[in-house]
């Protein structure tokens, strides 16, 4: 590599968030599992709008379907908007809960034995101010204090657990 490459090259200073697990499921179920009962495995304590007064999560299935939160007094908390939709395959949605939109996505990809593997990246970080970046969300310390990545740890973990009982 020439000395003026290396000089351009400038390091990510905002990397996206990248997680990944394998379900003991089939592609297309856990698909669906994610997206048809995030209401149901989805820990609304930490990580809603309205916690306890949650009483449903709606994932319209669709190009530019709302992904949102319905509390006990009909209030209505968006939590994104579908971007890009490949039923079965993958999504792409806003996550309008950081200071201004990032992105996350999510893909499926069908293994041999029946398993899944799932992969989470949370991108789009360079939107954000750095005050922003280190407002607490539904953990302390924001996302230059690694609270999204132990965030979509324990999401992934409780999606994970979900999905097997569903299998069984």
């Amino acid at each position: 590599m020439t000395e003026s490459l290396r000089t351009n090259v400038v390091p990510m200073q905002r990397p996206p968030i990248r997680q990944s697990i394998v379900v003991h499921q089939e592609g297309d179920r856990t698909f669906w599992t994610f997206v048809r009962r995030l209401g149901d495995w989805w820990p609304l304590t930490p990580f809603s709008w309205g916690a306890d007064r949650v009483v449903r999560v709606e994932f319209e299935e669709k190009l530019a379907g709302r992904v949102y939160e319905v509390w006990d007094d009909g209030t209505e908390r968006d939590w994104g908007e579908v971007i890009a939709w490949h039923p079965a395959e993958s999504f792409v949605m806003t996550w309008n809960i950081t200071g201004e939109p990032t992105d996350v996505e999510l893909r499926f990809t069908a293994m041999d034995g029946g398993t899944t593997r799932v992969d989470l990246e949370h991108r789009g970080w360079e939107r954000l101010t750095e005050a922003q970046l280190g407002e607490d969300c539904a953990l302390p310390g924001g996302y230059l204090g690694g609270s999204f990545e132990r965030g979509w740890r324990t999401i992934l973990g409780l999606f994970l657990t979900a999905a097997e009982k569903d299998e069984r």
